[in-house]
Order: structure tokens, then sequence, then C-alpha cells
């Protein structure tokens, strides 16, 4: 199989994929970082290490079950397309990037960790038609609560450009540092989901907003506020979910009204919320990738690559 090679090391994730544009196929394989019980995360130097520990077993995980003669290797290299974007994490899949390219004699490219989320979120939900006409991405994530113009770009295969984001606290940080006050494990998505779905309470939530963008750090405030009223971990919850989806619909539905008649994409962890995601399907019509695509991974890593390879 002829394929691209993809590398994201984020701070959440090790991932690799391989992506064969011809028939366009695409498998992964990734592992999330160790954190430590009780921990919100993980620092920079910790994160290298684990991911210099992981990223050859996900390597060899990937290329033990479909082999692997890369056409190219891409790698993302930062957290955005952006002067001053950087994050020493993503050293480790360049630099396995650029060994595997130099020694299969092949291209080495790159892009950043969200340029990767949105397109494999437009893989996974199939519309990479998308890329050919501007359309507004909504990536919310433990590092991202941003809405941004995407655009074709000749250079990059698309641009992104800011139009709203989180004041304060991003959307998963509030989920993680919740749960974690709450028991949960890190990052704390998924069984904050299934504790919240236990729930029964009904709340009257008004999100704080200024010029489309919204404030977060409330809802942490408010949550922890809960707990030491003793208040049900479930209830809990499902407050916080629901303040943040609040915060987010808001925060779309001001952006749709600025820009009406572009189509809507929502990639990041945080999507990968059922709640979420069915509140926004009924009522933007938007465009969702499955969880495996919505989380952090190499997917649209390697996708970008092999549409720059074509461009050679």
């Amino acid at each position: 199989m002829t394929a691209v090679l993809g590398f994201d090391t984020s701070n959440y994730t090790t991932s690799a994929a391989l992506y064969d544009a011809d028939a366009k196929t695409l498998v992964q394989a990734k592992r999330l970082l160790p954190v430590k019980a009780g921990e919100r995360g993980l620092r920079q130097s910790d994160a290298v290490f684990h991911h210099t520990v992981q990223l050859p077993q996900v390597f060899d995980e990937l290329t033990a079950a479909h082999g692997v003669c890369p056409a190219a290797v891409c790698a993302s290299v930062t957290p955005r397309m952006e002067t001053g974007s950087y994050m020493p994490c993503f050293l480790v899949g360049k630099t396995a990037a650029s060994l595997l390219a130099s020694s299969h004699g092949v291209p080495l490219l790159t892009t950043s960790h969200q340029h990767g989320h949105v397109a494999a979120a437009l893989f996974g939900a199939g519309r990479l038609d998308f890329l050919q006409l501007p359309f507004l991405a909504f990536h919310v994530s433990g590092g991202t609560t941003e809405a941004l113009l995407v655009e074709p770009d000749a250079a990059e295969i698309f641009r992104c450009t800011c139009v709203a984001s989180s004041l304060d606290l991003k959307a998963g940080q509030v989920i993680d540092r919740v749960g974690v006050l709450l028991g949960l494990g890190f990052p704390c998505g998924p069984a904050l989901e299934k504790l919240a779905q236990q729930s029964k309470a009904a709340f009257r939530i008004r999100p704080t907003l200024r010029d489309g963008c919204p404030s977060l750090s409330g809802i942490e405030n408010q949550c922890m506020k809960r707990i030491a009223a003793g208040e049900a971990p479930c209830d809990v919850a499902r407050f916080c979910l629901e303040s943040v989806t609040a915060a987010l619909e808001a925060m779309a539905l001001e952006v749709r009204n600025k820009n009406s008649g572009l189509p809507l994409l929502f990639a990041g962890g945080v999507m990968s919320n059922k709640t979420i995601k069915a509140r926004f399907t009924d009522r933007f019509g938007a465009v969702f990738a499955p969880p495996e695509y919505s989380s952090d991974n190499a997917a649209g890593v390697a996708i970008i690559g092999a549409m720059k390879l074509v461009r050679m």
C-alpha cells in the first residue's frame, strides 16, 4: 500500500495514521498519555518523555497490521498555523517523521495540530468537499475553544482565521477540572458524560459572552460551590456539561449570524459528546465527525500530507 504516514504528538495523545488517497482508506493507532490520578494534565517535559516511550509502540502497532511504504511523511509541528504557536511535545512527532522520511527517501511535510483536527473531522463526516469553499469550523478541546473561518489556501490546503474564542478557560479544561474534582480520571470527558446521564436535574443557564466570545471560568467556580454544598456528583456533572453546551451554542449563534450561509463543522475532543452533537445537529444542521476523528488523532495530519503531496 502506498500511503502517507502521519504523526501527531499532542498534550493528550500519541498517534500515527496511514492514509491512502487513491483508495480513500485510513488506518490509525493511538494511545492516551498517562496522567496520575487526581492530576489535570501533564507538564510538557513529562509529555515529551511519554511520547518518546509510546510513539515506537504506536508505530509498531500500526505497521504490524498494515505495513508501511510511505510516499511521504507528515507531522503536526505546532498547535496552530500562526507565528509564536509552539509546544515542545510536537517535537517528538516531528523528529520521528524526519527520520522516517529520510530513511525512506520521501518528502517530509508538516502541518498544525488544529489543521489536523479540521481535516480529520471532515474525513470522518465524509465532507472533505468542504475544503473547496469557505466554511466555519469550531475547534473545541482541552487546549482550544475557537470558531474558525476556514478558506482554501495554496500552500497549506486551507487557512484558519479565528473569529471568536473563549475569554478564559477552554471548554475541555472546564470539563477536565470538574471531572477531577469529582474523582474521575483525566481526561474526563467520556466519564463525565456518563455520570451526567444519571441525573434528572433541570437547570436554567445563562451563558456569559462578549462579542461572541464565551467566558467559561465561572462554570468551574459554580461547580466547586455545588460540590462543596453536597450536591450529587451526577447533578454537578450534568450542570457542567449543560453550561458548556449553552456557552458553545450561544457562541455558534453569534458566529453564524455574522457569517450567514456558511456551513458549520464541529471538531475537537469535546465535540464527541453525544448530547452536544444531538443538540447542535438539530439546531444548526452542523457536520460532526465520529468520536475517533473528534478526539486527538493523526488521521487529519496524514490526509493533509496526501493533499500537499499531490500539489508538489
